[in-house]
């Protein structure tokens, strides 16, 4: 069985419960909120919350994050299948996981990505789903970045055909010609710097507001009597 795609919680290793204490504000999020987007997912977007790019892009269009540091596909997977998007109708989904799945092949990577998927389209049928690319980590050229861009050329072929499901490119312009990565764009080479997310994020910003204007509904702009 691949592990990747079986529900399975964040131990408690530290003795602290966070990682649950996180869920349960996700959960009571659900029931006190109502968002146009949600963002489930890891460390790419989590470290977002409440920056500069996050209030300036995604603060204004109802966004929730329910992204935790270190989950793995299998973690938000078991999150959503204990109540991460129940009591919530959000238009779309941004589903960004699989980085933090080192010790797994790209293939059961990607099998647990569209588990995700799956789990997401079963709890909200009408949503639409983006996929945006895990991006490149590490300084310097190494396995895990061929593994990410693996993992990305495989869920772009697994989820063409899905109804509302999306892929979108969003690793453009972090590698330099050299093959070397900026600590002013990933200032630990793996996670965003203000400056690195404007870069990423503007092309996810623009199909966010492009599927939710599409979704208005038309205002009746017969004169009223």
């Amino acid at each position: 069985m691949n592990p990747c795609v079986v529900p399975t919680p964040v131990p408690d290793v530290d003795g602290d419960n966070r990682w649950l204490s996180i869920h349960r504000r996700f959960l009571s999020d659900c029931r006190e909120k109502d968002p146009d987007v949600i963002f489930l997912g890891d460390c790419i977007f989590e470290a977002l919350q409440d920056s500069e790019t996050w209030n300036r892009y995604f603060a204004p269009l109802h966004c929730l994050n329910f992204s935790i540091r270190d989950d793995r596909t299998e973690h938000v997977l078991w999150r959503i299948e204990n109540g991460a998007l129940d009591n919530v109708n959000p238009k779309i989904v941004v589903l960004h996981v699989g980085t933090n799945n080192v010790g797994n092949s790209a293939n059961e990577v990607a099998e647990g990505v569209l588990a995700n998927v799956t789990k997401i389209r079963q709890k909200l049928p009408s949503a639409y789903i983006l996929l945006p690319s895990l991006l490149p980590r590490g300084q310097q050229p190494n396995k895990l970045r061929e593994k990410n861009e693996s993992i990305n050329k495989l869920v772009m072929e697994m989820a063409k055909g899905l109804d509302r499901v999306q892929t979108l490119a969003i690793d453009k312009g972090l590698v330099h010609g050299d093959g070397s990565i900026s600590h002013h764009d990933m200032f630990d080479y793996k996670n965003l710097t203000n400056t690195g997310a404007k870069k990423i994020l503007e092309p996810l910003y623009d199909l966010l507001s492009q599927i939710l204007n599409e979704n208005e509904p038309e205002r009746d702009l017969t004169p009223s009597d």
